[in-house]
């Protein structure tokens, strides 16, 4: 695993919002008493949805909060992927799968895309909107290539769909996520194309057993 540091450039405070700190006094409050710390992930999350990234006073208050050493909320931070250390683009933080499955489908071009467009990978582009990095499989092989963006996926791609998704997020819109070709979640692209007679789901091709009287127990 690659080693993961904080950002050079931190904020001097960091503050919960208050349907932050609504949000994670309602996380603390599921765990049992003493196990609160169980709490620190979610938490995490709350302050990354609030800031768009995970800053080291958001780590010291999150310590503070759930009664942890300091050390520990980093451990946390730094080892998840999910956590960004650094901030992202205001507009939208792209992550394009290069794992096998999206590679052999094309997630070259969609990387050259984003080298074009945003600039280098792991780095703010000089606008401050976009962020973008390559990462590996997100689950989504099926509908090669993909990428994440912000919170959803968008799958089935071209260099021109994502060139117009990336049109969009500047916009200040978010498109529909999901499948470009319009394919239900891992189906063939175009539809079902087997196991489609409607008699194999409604029981009219199913076998009559004949069931032979039996004893009435004794």
């Amino acid at each position: 695993m690659a080693v993961r540091r904080l950002a050079a450039d931190q904020p001097e405070s960091f503050a919960f919002s208050a349907e932050t700190l609504k949000q994670a006094q309602w996380w603390i409050a599921k765990y049992p008493q003493g196990r609160q710390q169980s709490a620190v992930i979610p938490i995490l999350w709350l302050v990354q949805k609030q800031e768009g990234w995970v800053c080291e006073p958001a780590i010291r208050a999150v310590a503070q909060m759930l009664g942890m050493p300091v050390i520990r909320v980093l451990e946390v931070a730094t080892f998840y992927t999910m956590f960004m250390l650094e901030p992202v683009g205001s507009k939208a933080l792209v992550q394009v799968c290069g794992t096998t499955p999206c590679m052999l489908r094309g997630s070259g071009e969609l990387i050259a895309v984003c080298e074009r467009r945003i600039g280098q990978r792991d780095h703010l582009s000089k606008d401050g909107q976009f962020y973008w990095q390559e990462v590996e499989c997100m689950g989504a092989c099926s509908n090669a290539p993909m990428a994440a963006i912000n919170d959803y996926y968008y799958e089935d791609l071209t260099p021109e769909v994502f060139e117009g998704l990336l049109d969009d997020f500047a916009a200040g819109t978010r498109p529909e996520p999901g499948s470009a070709v319009e394919r239900v979640n891992s189906a063939p692209e175009g539809g079902a194309q087997v196991l489609t007679d409607p008699k194999l789901y409604d029981g009219s091709k199913a076998k009559k057993i004949k069931i032979p009287n039996l004893p009435e127990p004794a």
